[in-house]
């Protein structure tokens, strides 16, 4: 962001800019966060991970391995109650979990879907690579309070602990996963009977990740090889477009939220910037300057801090926005995003609109 605009703002102001500068990214790669223990799932492996695949390459990372396993309820933030469930969803190489929150009459486990607003929109979360589910509960919780079903999936050799191992490559494989979670839970509430009939429309569905999960999401949204035109609305949180997937990068056709940390060395900012720069629908960059990439996202930060808090609850408040408006219509949450100024951490903007000039180039995309 430059200097100048910066200056011009008192602390703490979110601005609503045309973008003009753009900062620097890195590929992404995994850290994992050791998170409140979780009722356990079980993943149903592939089998072996193919040899002959590769990814693009990635910054290695310290690690610190926690067990995979679904997130555990999300804690109350507000008077709305959530309940949660695990599914076990088959796709084309085998069975996977996946954890779904929703709005629901009191909380707990397999709690009765609230019929208050329901059909409720759905957003698939896409996880990142070697990082715990369970460490997304916040911003999870943000979204099902909000009144969203929330779906996350642990997809094969993904999450620490995965008895089959950690393979990044089987990245490619994820669209076709995420697809997959959303014919499986469209079934499900489409059925006359059953825990989720009747809570997810059809017509509303967002996408959203972090790291590889953003590249993911990315992917159903712009590339030729993956799109999925059930998906309205997309969030991409640190996220990349990837030599790896087979089709074209056309750029993303529906709204697109893209959020990245300035001082991210794992993944650069010219990453983000670049699904941004390439976005045709209402488009939206949160530029955290000085977040790195996971205290934004995940639940408490890698450490926790006052300012990784205060970047929570801004990742948090601005996506809810969105998708109340790109995912329910809503004008006021529209709205709302253009008035944003009290909550931000200091030196936050929110670009819109214009195309921007891109600072460097984004490691492993396609150029």
């Amino acid at each position: 962001m430059p200097s100048a605009v910066m200056a011009s703002e008192p602390p703490g102001t979110l601005l609503i800019l045309p973008a003009t500068s753009r900062h620097r990214h890195a590929m992404l790669v995994a850290v994992v966060l050791l998170c409140a223990a979780g009722t356990a799932a079980l993943i149903l492996l592939r089998g072996n991970p193919p040899e002959h695949r590769s990814a693009a390459p990635r910054r290695p990372e310290p690690t610190v391995s926690a067990p995979a396993r679904p997130p555990p309820p999300p804690p109350a933030r507000s008077q709305a109650a959530v309940g949660f469930t695990t599914l076990n969803v088959s796709a084309s190489g085998g069975d996977f979990a996946v954890q779904v929150f929703y709005p629901a009459a009191r909380p707990g486990a397999a709690a009765s879907v609230s019929g208050a607003g329901a059909p409720y929109p759905l957003i698939v979360f896409s996880p990142g690579f070697d990082i715990d589910p369970a460490a997304y509960t916040t911003l999870v919780g943000a979204w099902t309070q909000a009144g969203f079903v929330v779906a996350v999936p642990h997809y094969p050799f993904t999450a620490p602990g995965d008895p089959g191992g950690l393979y990044e490559a089987d990245i490619v494989n994820h669209p076709a996963d995420l697809r997959s979670v959303i014919d499986e839970i469209l079934a499900l509430s489409a059925s006359r009977t059953g825990l989720l009939s009747g809570a997810v429309d059809p017509t509303r569905i967002g996408a959203a990740g972090h790291s590889d999960g953003g590249d993911v999401t990315d992917a159903v949204v712009a590339n030729s090889c993956c799109l999925d035109i059930r998906v309205k609305a997309a969030a991409m949180f640190a996220g990349a477009e990837l030599t790896s997937f087979s089709g074209t990068y056309t750029g993303i056709s529906v709204p697109a939220l893209v959020v990245q940390g300035g001082a991210d060395r794992v993944n650069l900012p010219a990453c983000s910037q670049q699904i941004y720069d390439s976005a045709r629908a209402a488009r939206f960059y949160l530029d955290l300057p000085g977040a790195g990439h996971h205290a934004p996202y995940l639940q408490n930060g890698v450490s926790p801090s006052p300012a990784g808090t205060t970047y929570q609850r801004t990742v948090d408040r601005v996506s809810v926005l969105f998708w109340q408006g790109y995912l329910r219509g809503d004008t006021a949450a529209r709205s709302g995003l253009a008035a944003l100024s009290s909550s931000a951490p200091p030196g936050a903007t929110l670009f819109a609109g214009s195309p921007v000039t891109q600072d460097g180039v984004c490691p492993g995309a396609p150029q």
